[in-house]
């Protein structure tokens, strides 16, 4: 039986990337996003509801977030779950779920040279990079002769 593994962020990082260069020169930059929503309790109270999740990108994801990327940027992160699970020291089981991106899209803000994260992030040749979205046209209506019920196709 075949499943899907997929998540859907959007949130603030809560600190700069951190870049390991691997022995075969690859790169990996791990950070944390947050994100947040609010709700009324019983009372009428507006609670607000913050949870933390540690991003994981590879190679050319990479290089994009280590270049443009810093604590407090809002980023667009889609990828697949992934439990890593390990013995510490003292011999505890230990477990971490991370989320390994597959696609980041940069939102709003300005970046430290003036110009816009997205604009600069666009230009870069990574072919992981989802591009901010264009707003998708209008068609044109669909004009009917006589009533309509008698020209339908079927």
């Amino acid at each position: 039986m075949a499943g899907v593994n997929k998540v859907i962020l959007l949130g603030r990082l809560g600190s700069d990337p951190e870049v390991r260069t691997l022995p075969s020169g690859g790169k990996v930059v791990t950070f944390s996003i947050a994100t947040s929503e609010s709700y009324n309790n019983k009372e009428g109270v507006k609670v607000e509801q913050t949870e933390w999740h540690r991003i994981e990108l590879w190679e050319g994801l990479a290089n994009i977030a280590e270049q443009y990327l810093k604590k407090g940027d809002m980023a667009y992160i889609e990828g697949k779950i992934r439990t890593e699970k390990w013995t510490d020291k003292e011999g505890v089981e230990r477990s971490m779920v991370k989320i390994r991106g597959n696609s980041m899209q940069l939102v709003g803000g300005r970046g430290p040279t003036g110009t816009d994260d997205n604009d600069a992030a666009q230009s870069s040749s990574s072919n992981n990079y989802v591009p901010k979205a264009a707003p998708v046209p209008t068609p044109p209506p669909v004009e009917m002769a006589g009533n309509g019920s008698d020209d339908l196709p079927f």
